[in-house]
Parts: C-alpha cells; structure tokens; sequence
C-alpha cells in the first residue's frame, strides 16, 4: 500500500522541457568559446605527448628507469587526455541519451 503511494507520488507529468538553441542570447559566441577550448586542449595534448616521449627517449638511454617510467606516465595522460577531448560531444550526446530515457 504504502509502496504504490510513493510510486504514485513520484509519478509526475511530463513538463515537455527540451534543450532548444534560442533560449538564450550568445549561444553561438559560448560554442566558439567551447570549440577553442577544446582546440587549445588537444594542442596541449600533442605538446604533451611529445615531451613525454622525449623524455621517456633520453631516460631510457641514460638508464634512468624512474624518468623513463614518468615520460611513459606522461604519453598515457596525453594520449587520454585526447581521447576524452576528442570524443567530448560522443560522450554528452551518449549521456544526454541515457538522461533522456530516464
């Protein structure tokens, strides 16, 4: 009895709310701002994974198997940082999905 109260309770209508692109002012400006952001992002990815791996290349010659096991450390961030920064929109879009079906 008291269960199919609260599912009755939490039953509520739909209130027809989607995301739309006129709601506000400036949306175009704050997805320039995003894509720059995101192009900033991968930049520092490629500088990143090349530091990384320069390091991981002299360390390994020297000998230095601390620095070396660092520039590899160094090489997974950058390649995951990028992962993630690339597959942004994949990643909302699939959520927003799985938010809507809720």
């Amino acid at each position: 009895m008291v269960a199919s109260v609260l599912v009755e309770a939490l039953r509520a209508e739909d209130p027809g709310i989607t995301p739309n692109s006129t709601g506000l002012p400036g949306l175009a400006v704050v997805q320039q701002v995003v894509g720059a952001l995101l192009t900033w992002g991968l930049v520092a990815c490629v500088a990143g994974l090349v530091v990384s791996v320069i390091i991981w290349a002299l360390a390994h010659h020297q000998g230095n198997y601390a620095y070396s096991s660092g520039g590899k450390t160094g090489v997974m961030v950058a390649a995951g940082g990028a992962l993630l920064i690339g597959g942004a929109n994949a990643i909302v879009t699939f959520f927003s999905g799985l938010g809507a079906g809720i």
